[in-house]
């Protein structure tokens, strides 16, 4: 084809993506935006979520458990070091399966039935801990209520993007991660006050009432009217938008520009497609923040939050450290969820990953030069076997690790805990965001595994001193990451983020 001739082809090309850059398409956009009615939305989020839920729940229920089953009086049930290292981390073991799984269900069943699929293993999960006549079956539970995390991992935030719009889906993109939290503040509260030896399996039971409820809900939300169109639903889809934006809207138009969007894509990417720019680079960069999410170590500190409290002896019992850190994560994600479409993703990032990293920094350090006479640590290299160790503080020195817990974690949840789920799900390409959803989810997982797996080893071959030192340089890198790989973001259409991966010109993403 000659230059003359393919000029009109480009120039067409390049005005088909050229939605939100126009004047006249800006405010149209605004008008449109401020005509929607999110009600409908709003529920439908929250239905979803409650799968979050119970993922947090889920994860961090060895916290109060794993003290009451070291000091178990049935041999068949307690829990010895090495045990205990499972306990802890089978659970991210379950969930990088369940993130493998996610990779075909959701491309399969949709995005809503997957999360609703996680509710059988969810179930059955809790229900075996609940019984639980030996460690075998505590361990089986955990496996399951991680594969089910695994899935809703994968499949909510994805969910969530697809039937949101750009005014809103940075505020509702963080929803997962909040009631994440949610679900691991009602754990500590509930292991507070069911925390005899036996009552930790009504924390199981209490876990089935989520899931239960979300179930429930979800039979009466519509399906991701992206997915429907890339299933050749197009009635089914415009009905979807129809309910989630008002039937007094112009929801017809943002119906068209998603179809536009649909039909330049396959179903699904070949494997010739992955060496397209515009397929890899959203994965390396969905992929490489997940990574360095798990690396910087959240996981290891909620799941033996209670045991590292207990290790270095802060003023308040480790029980009561565990709820304040978790307060704390839950405010410090709305303040994430209110300001990230007004702030940006990026600032958030970088505010971010230099909290964690100041708090990791003072942790590593506290334990390494202050002696343990002052912090109350009586052997520095064991976590685990630490129900009769004296918890009572010598110093008000101790409230160093407390507070650089409560930074650490208000760091994360600010940033690089919801803001890395919400870019999964916007950056990814539509034909290959199901599987891409799930290679995420799986390199989480395995990557949370490995640390939690190992964590209790590297305590007390190294000390405690060594993994927060080392999560501190890995922040470093989350820093530099976001400076040269993320793209901001806010304010853009799911459409307009592909646009701008599939050209390279910037002009799409401001």
């Amino acid at each position: 084809m000659e230059p003359s001739a393919r000029e009109p082809l480009v120039r067409k090309t390049r005005s088909s993506y050229r939605t939100f850059t126009e004047s006249a398409g800006k405010r149209l956009d605004k008008e449109y935006l401020r005509s929607l009615h999110n009600k409908r939305l709003y529920l439908a989020v929250f239905a979803a979520v409650l799968g979050n839920f119970n993922f947090g729940f889920a994860l961090v229920y060895p916290s109060p458990v794993i003290p009451a089953l070291e000091a178990h009086p049935s041999p068949a049930l307690r829990l010895n070091q090495h045990m205990a290292s499972w306990f802890g981390s089978v659970f991210t073991l379950g969930a990088a399966v369940g993130g493998l799984s996610a990779m075909l269900l959701n491309d399969r069943l949709g995005r809503k039935l997957s999360i609703m699929f996680s509710a059988l293993p969810s179930a059955v999960g809790y229900a075996l801990m609940a019984g639980a006549q030996g460690i075998g079956m505590l361990l089986l539970g955990r496996v399951l209520t991680g594969y089910a995390g695994g899935v809703t991992s994968a499949s909510i935030p994805v969910y969530i993007s697809e039937i949101s719009h750009a005014g809103v889906r940075g505020m509702l993109g963080a929803c997962p991660q909040l009631m994440a939290v949610l679900g691991s503040l009602v754990l500590y509260a509930l292991g507070k006050y069911l925390g005899l030896v036996l009552d930790w399996r009504w924390l199981a039971v209490a876990g089935e009432v989520p899931v239960l409820t979300m179930i429930i809900l979800l039979c009466f939300m519509p399906n991701s009217p992206r997915f429907l169109l890339s299933q050749g639903k197009d009635d089914e889809a415009l009905r979807s938008l129809c309910w989630l934006r008002g039937k007094d809207t112009d929801y017809a138009r943002e119906y068209e520009q998603i179809k536009d969007s649909v039909r330049k894509q396959s179903q699904r990417v070949s494997c010739a497609e992955i060496k397209d720019p515009f397929i890899y680079k959203p994965i390396l960069i969905a992929v490489g923040m997940r990574f360095l999410q798990q690396l910087s170590g959240v996981t290891c500190v909620l799941v033996y939050l209670q045991s590292i409290f207990k290790k270095t002896s802060v003023i308040l019992k480790p029980e009561y450290d565990a709820a304040l850190v978790g307060l704390v994560r839950l405010f410090s994600v709305a303040i994430a969820a209110v300001s990230m479409d007004k702030a940006g993703r990026k600032i958030l990032l970088f505010v971010s990953a230099g909290v964690m990293l100041v708090s990791n920094l003072t942790m590593g350090l506290y334990i390494h030069f202050v002696p343990a006479s002052q912090n109350g640590t009586i052997a520095n290299k064991t976590l685990v076997s630490s129900a009769n160790l004296p918890a009572e503080p010598t110093n008000y020195i101790t409230l160093i690790p407390l507070l650089a817990t409560m930074f650490f974690i208000m760091g994360y949840a600010m940033g690089w805990g919801p803001i890395t789920w919400l870019l999964m799900s916007e950056i990814l390409p539509l034909k290959a965001r199901g599987v891409a959803s799930g290679l995420c989810v799986v390199v989480s997982w395995l990557t949370a595994f490995t640390l939690t797996r190992f964590f209790l080893w590297v305590v007390e071959v190294f000390g405690l001193e060594v993994p927060f030192l080392f999560f501190a340089v890995i922040c470093t890198g989350n820093v530099l990451f976001t400076g040269c790989c993320v793209p901001e973001t806010k304010g853009r259409s799911l459409e307009q983020i592909e646009a701008f991966f599939r050209t390279g010109r910037r002009s799409f993403m401001r």
